[in-house]
């Protein structure tokens, strides 16, 4: 797990080298993965852990009872349902760099009528360690049982956990050369320099990275037990998201970027002006000019040339899973199952601040073209003065719907054990721009692709102690909505060249397991095939083009070792060792299309798909690290019961032969040349210390627990991404 700048909740997990977006998050069952680019926002989570139950982690190759699969893996979360036991609890916490915590749970635990109830609430806030990151969080959680009979059972589980949050930008990571510059002009030490913390020229505080979201999610669970070999469950959900955070917006008619809000770029602090030439981007003291910007636009005869956008994300999404299980026989256990889901993402930017200015002149109006919105051509509707509460750049909806089957066989007979699974799916997206489009334009063509996964394995018990089992699997995976348009935020334009992402995966492994050692070796393969990447862009007559390059693929292969000792009953040892070899294992090429689909040569003029005028690009990157995540990673863990009622443990981790994260998209390809990527950074290596312990006692009667915790015990200073 990798903390993203510092933020509260801005956080990803990596598993074998492949980030939230290829692999699979679910909470009970229900995906929570973003529909759109597939990514997980733990930030709006935070607060379930007081209500988990369990928490299933499988890497690689399994089982998985949903209809659109992960290549690195599954996560999912098991709340707290009619098994919690009467009673409850309210606690407090608190910790370093201001951090609080409030919460409180009640259980009713099963009536005789079959009624059950859980009830959460929590509040947490604080700083994090980087400057100006205050947060505050809340987390509320419902869970309500009926048990009709032995056979009927609804559950209905509602939670949410609305937060708001300080961020550093998202190109706030710097070279060590400018962190050294940071505190040797600036006096800010041990990396926490934020390059958007600062004050306008009224003193008050402001930023351009701030966040706010809710995402309740809902769902109605209905179990029945057929009969002894039977059962269905079936649960229908609705998550409502709203919020988003701060986005910078500029009139480039004047030079201006949104860039400009950024305090640092790729690397490296900014230590110009504005496009002034005047106002410097940083104060001496290394805050960001906010009064500056103020005086920009109060200057202005043309108005704002800077101001702030909240760039809203909301979502309405509905979805319906149902799973029977039943048993053929006396050996073959099957299960098999549909998945639909309907997603509708609205996504716009509302100025929220014109920073003293009388007005904003959004210059993105000046891209819509006059054949998709007849206001184009209007002089007076492209230069309209905007203000607070007016939209600017984007105001799109994204539509995504998915449909899905998925099947598991399991044979169990003696010492051998084996299974075949898959999955079936068709999705479909489509937008409605509101922007760049008039409502005759509006609505784009729907796009269906259609994906699917097999995967089969075997176990073998050699005794009763030793196991060993081998899983294959393949995927081909619909692309994701931001490569099935090639501008998902500004164009209905489709991208007709996108295909699947493919994936080959195979685990070969071994497990000892006695009444005192448990322990698994597990050696993976990953093959990742046709990571897509486009680019849109002019060509020297000024006619568009757009490119789709696929066969980008990357090979993630490795080691992996956990296990679990207990020599006597007050003890308990875990280790684990993963090593990894995570390569980008080709190069690339692309080449240039016009909307309708025909080749275009450098020129701008169309000619034969292939032909040696057809303009290209190529990407050389075969054999270079995937960064992000480190891939050898090692811990040692020991818990100690001192008595009944006192506990206490430590834990040990190291990060070792860890790449310094980079992204390559289509932005980084140039028409006629080939664009080299050059080795990461290899980040030190480090390790962490953290220390636990807990206490329990009475207090009036009632059961109390004092819990302590020391993470990074030696305050080791290390880079994790």
């Amino acid at each position: 797990a990798n903390r993203q700048g510092g933020g509260f909740g801005d956080s990803e997990i990596y598993m074998r080298g492949f980030d939230n977006t290829n692999t699979a998050t679910m909470i009970n069952g229900v995906p929570v993965n973003d529909m759109e680019n597939g990514s997980v926002y733990q930030s709006n989570w935070s607060g379930l852990r007081d209500v988990v139950s369990v928490m299933q982690t499988q890497r690689g190759v399994g089982a998985s009872k949903v209809s659109s699969p992960s290549i690195g893996g599954t996560i999912n979360i098991i709340t707290k349902g009619a098994e919690a036991k009467k009673g409850g609890f309210a606690s407090y916490a608190m910790g370093s760099h201001g951090f609080n915590k409030l919460a409180f749970s009640l259980s009713t635990g099963l009536s005789e009528k079959g009624w059950a109830m859980t009830l959460l609430g929590s509040k947490e806030w604080g700083n994090n360690a980087p400057q100006g990151l205050e947060f505050e969080g809340y987390t509320w959680f419902l869970s309500l049982v009926k048990k009709f009979n032995s056979n009927h059972q609804l559950t209905l589980t509602a939670f949410g956990s609305p937060q708001t949050h300080q961020q550093r930008s998202a190109n706030g990571a710097l070279t060590i050369a400018d962190w050294e510059k940071t505190e040797r002009l600036y006096g800010v030490k041990d990396y926490r320099y934020n390059s958007v913390y600062g004050f306008d020229k009224h003193g008050r505080r402001r930023t351009s990275g701030y966040n706010m979201y809710h995402k309740p999610q809902i769902s109605l669970n209905h179990q029945w037990n057929i009969n002894d070999r039977s059962s269905l469950s079936t649960v229908a959900y609705i998550s409502l998201g709203r919020g988003g955070g701060y986005s910078g917006q500029a009139n480039e008619n004047y030079g201006y970027s949104f860039s400009n809000w950024r305090g640092s770029n790729y690397g490296s602090l900014v230590t110009g002006t504005f496009a002034d030439g005047v106002t410097p981007v940083l104060n001496p003291d290394g805050t960001f000019n906010y009064a500056g910007i103020q005086h920009i636009n109060a200057t202005s005869e043309n108005g704002s040339m800077l101001v702030m956008s909240e760039s809203k994300n909301n979502h309405n999404w509905y979805g319906f899973i149902s799973n029977y299980n039943t048993k053929f026989g006396s050996y073959i256990d099957f299960y098999g199952g549909v998945d639909f889901r309907y997603y509708k993402g609205t996504h716009t930017n509302e100025i929220i601040d014109l920073y003293d200015g009388a007005y904003f002149v959004d210059s993105s109006r000046g891209k819509a073209l006059p054949a998709n919105n007849k206001n184009a051509s209007n002089e007076a509707w492209r230069n309209e003065k905007l203000g607070v509460g007016d939209v600017v750049y984007r105001d799109y909806d994204g539509h995504v719907m998915q449909e899905g089957a998925f099947f598991q066989a399991e044979y169990t007979r003696d010492q051998v054990s084996a299974f075949v699974a898959g999955s079936l799916s068709n999705t479909t997206y489509w937008r409605y721009d509101r922007f760049y489009y008039d409502e005759q334009h509006a609505k784009s063509p729907k796009v269906n692709k259609v994906g699917f996964n097999l995967k089969g394995g075997a176990n073998y018990n050699l005794n009763e102690n030793h196991h060993m089992f081998m899983n294959v699997g393949y995927l081909s995976r619909a692309p994701k909505f931001s490569n099935t348009f090639m501008q998902d935020n500004t164009s209905n334009v489709i991208n007709k060249q996108a295909k699947n992402e493919k994936a080959l995966m195979v685990d070969l492994g071994y497990g000892f397991n006695n009444s005192h050692l448990q322990m698994n070796v597990v050696a993976y393969y990953i093959n990742w095939m046709d990571k897509s990447m486009i680019k849109y862009g002019m060509m020297e007559n000024k006619a568009e083009y757009y490119m789709n390059m696929t066969g980008v693929d990357a090979v993630h292969k490795g080691l992996e070792i956990d296990l679990k000792y207990n020599p006597f009953r007050w003890l308990e040892l875990t280790g684990m060792l993963s090593l990894g070899d995570w390569k980008w294992s080709n190069n690339a090429t692309g080449y240039a299309f016009n909307a309708q689909g025909r080749a275009l040569t450098a020129a701008g003029t169309e000619t034969t798909p292939g032909s040696a005028d057809h303009a290209w690009a190529s990407i050389k990157l075969d054999g270079v690290k995937v960064g992000g995540s480190a891939q050898t990673t090692a811990a040692l863990g020991t818990n100690i019961r001192i008595s009944k009622d006192l506990k206490i443990g430590a834990d040990w981790v190291y990060y070792g032969r860890n790449y310094a994260y980079y992204s390559f998209s289509g932005n980084n390809l140039s028409l006629g040349k080939e664009v080299s990527v050059l080795d990461p950074w290899k980040v030190p290596a480090t390790s962490t210390f953290d220390i636990n312990a807990s206490y329990r006692f009475k207090v009036g009667g009632l059961n109390a627990v004092l819990i302590g915790n020391v993470t990074n015990l030696f305050n080791n200073l290390y880079i994790t991404k």
